[in-house]
């Protein structure tokens, strides 16, 4: 039996043999700080018996599945520590995440001194070094053994487990739960651990199921690593759009109003018809030409795009679809209603592309357990358009779509953030989708061929497609890391027949269009959200909602205070006036604090001279200027978008 190692590199055996103890023939220091194996090219215990010539990879915590295995195994420790504590706790799950683990118990709340208490109780277990062992059980008697050992969740995760399911358990000492591994050989590796925080997580991620208690943690190889993430989670909390936004009131929700409708207050206004405004300007020199549609619908529009069918539980419905003759909705999207401009008038060949764009607002009925901020909410508003095109346009088109996209990212300075990913029907489920195999692979090449072009990164993904066509998804993670979508293309070469949509051809006859569902920035609200936490509050001087503050030293300087205010806002500046009878160190402060990036101040001297003290976020102090100066400094910056935030960095 030959073992070809990662570097190329062989092991012969003459009889079966585990991973851990391949990784010991190789080093011991290698067996030491083994997690994992990867045996052509799937994730294996340390335990995983090889009896045949394979490729093996022994996975350390330097490997993201390594990583995953380590603190998965941190994950059991931390339910150990529970159940010593907290007799009567109920395990549920508690798997590895991308930062860390998390375990969810039936038991109350945990405190901050709980969790301390918590985390003494594990570095006990760790101390003591208990190996972990793996066993099987036959499917009646695994629950059985669950059931003597009163954990209800377990018994339930093993009924539906398929039939032919192997049931494995993990033991450390005493201490056993279900599970499917991978772990470590002991306890004794955890060296780094912490508990971050307990909140409340339905079973199964359903909000019809009990409430359970959750534990996040994280663990690492090293403290000094764990220090380092631990002040990421303490910028995270500045960052945090939830938290930032309310405090610099940008937004709020109010409880009676209900889950998912923020209120955007001015402040955050001012960003958004700022984003709204270029967004549109910037579709029209593209030649989109800009519609207005109505909010609801009858449920015979849906029926005819297909959402009725495949989206119903994500619309709110207006009226009983079982006893009223009419039934309305509120859209949750604006496709057909642009479909029925299109079709007011008979188009030609020549009449195409039409490019439609709408600042559309949309609702969608989301889970309360899904709802956080502006980045998942029940109302919305989006930069959506919908162009038809001929086939012969449709690559071109796309691409255009794309670029505009990317355009706006770069504009943004957060292209650096996104990822790029081509969605793709999955044969292997085709009820959930319209059309035959051969129109997939084609329009699945054409993007894949668009994307190489401009030059962009992405990944593959089956199964993500919507259920009319392919589309290029543009994602962003949040500060905790949860990635959500940020921009859609779609590729659509069969909604124009359930709509009867046609244009004539060169020689008269009838042809079906195609058509581009796109979206040039996504929602405004997630957007918002987005770059509070990429700027931490700190936008870019034309997306800040008050982009300069004017000063007065004292009281004396109010009048021509007012005037260099009144200047700049007449210029187009967004423009505040701190005219209080304090300090002007304390106002520069306050300044400072609420993330301005322009402090202009006037006194005597600047009274006298006609000028102006300039202060700003990105430099300090940038001297004196006169009025007509910093006037077309702030109205140029503003109008070419400048960011100059990376000169901050760079003073630092």
């Amino acid at each position: 039996m030959i073992i070809t190692l990662k570097d190329g590199s062989t092991k012969e055996y003459s009889q079966p043999v585990s991973v851990i103890d391949i990784a010991t023939d190789i080093s011991e220091g290698l067996a030491r700080v083994a997690c994992a194996g990867e045996l052509n090219g799937e994730v294996v215990d340390l335990r995983t018996v090889v009896d045949k010539d394979c490729e093996l990879n022994i996975l350390t915590f330097n490997d993201d599945a390594g990583k995953k295995a380590y603190r998965h195994t941190a994950s059991h420790v931390l339910a150990e520590a529970v159940k010593n504590l907290y007799p009567d706790a109920k395990l549920a799950i508690g798997p590895s995440i991308d930062e860390g683990f998390y375990y969810d118990f039936e038991c109350p709340s945990f405190d901050r001194a709980a969790l301390d208490a918590l985390e003494a109780e594990m570095k006990k277990i760790i101390k003591k070094g208990a190996k972990l062992e793996k066993f099987t059980l036959p499917r009646q008697e695994a629950i059985k053994y669950m059931e003597d050992r009163n954990e209800p969740y377990k018994v339930e995760l093993i009924k539906d487990l398929p039939e032919d399911a192997v049931i494995s358990f993990y033991s450390q000492g005493d201490f056993v739960d279900l599970c499917a591994g991978p772990h470590l050989m002991s306890t004794k590796p955890l060296k780094a651990i912490k508990l971050i925080s307990s909140s409340g997580a339905y079973w199964r991620g359903s909000e019809k199921n009990k409430m359970l208690t959750r534990i996040y943690g994280t663990a690492y190889t090293k403290k000094a690593e764990l220090d380092e993430y631990l002040e990421h989670l303490e910028d995270i909390k500045k960052r945090d759009h939830n938290k930032l936004g309310r405090e610099m009131e940008l937004f709020t929700t109010v409880d009676v109003i209900g889950q998912g409708l923020p209120l955007i207050m001015p402040k955050g206004v001012a960003i958004i018809q700022t984003l709204q405004r270029w967004i549109e300007d910037e579709e029209e020199k593209r030649g989109y030409m800009r519609t207005k549609t109505p909010l609801m619908a009858k449920s015979d529009l849906y029926k005819i795009s297909g959402h009725w069918d495949h989206y119903l539980d994500g619309m709110f419905v207006l009226g009983d679809p079982e006893k009223d003759e009419e039934v309305m909705a509120l859209r949750p999207m604006t496709c057909p209603f642009q479909y029925y401009v299109y079709k007011a008038s008979q188009k030609s060949y020549r009449d195409l592309p039409c490019r439609y764009g709408e600042t559309s607002t949309l609702f969608r009925n989301e889970d309360s357990g899904e709802m956080h901020g502006l980045t998942r909410v029940r109302q919305f508003t989006i930069s959506e358009g919908h162009l038809i095109v001929r086939p012969d346009q449709m690559v071109e088109e796309f691409k255009g779509c794309l670029e505009l996209a990317k355009y706006c990212l770069e504009t943004l300075g957060v292209e650096e953030d996104v990822t790029y990913h081509l969605s793709k029907w999955d044969p292997n489920n085709r009820e959930k989708y319209i059309g035959g195999p051969e129109v997939w692979e084609e329009t699945e090449g054409h993007i894949r061929s668009i994307l190489q072009e401009i030059g962009v990164d992405f990944t593959e993904d089956v199964g993500e497609a919507a259920f009319y066509g392919p589309k290029v998804d543009i994602n962003a993670k949040n500060v905790y890391g949860k990635e959500d979508t940020m921009i859609t293309i779609q590729w659509d070469a069969l909604l124009a027949e359930q709509f009867d949509m046609y244009y004539v051809d060169k020689d008269g006859s009838k042809k079906r269009p195609y058509i581009i569902h796109r979206t040039s920035m996504g929602c405004y609200e997630r957007t918002l959200a987005w770059l509070i936490e990429k700027y931490a509050g700190m936008f870019p001087t034309w997306l800040a909602p008050v982009q300069a503050k004017v000063l007065p030293i004292s009281e004396k300087y109010a009048e021509y205070a007012n005037k260099v205010n009144d200047r700049l806002r007449a210029a187009g500046v967004r423009t505040e006036l701190d005219n209080r009878s304090e300090k002007i160190g304390y106002k520069i402060r306050e300044a400072r604090l609420e993330r301005v990036p322009y402090i202009l101040v006037v006194g005597e001297k600047e009274q006298e001279e006609g000028t102006i003290s300039v202060r700003s976020r990105f430099v300090g102090d940038e001297g004196t200027k006169t009025i007509d100066e910093v006037v077309l400094q702030l109205t140029k910056e503003i109008a070419d978008k400048v960011n100059r935030n990376k000169e901050m960095e760079e003073n630092k």
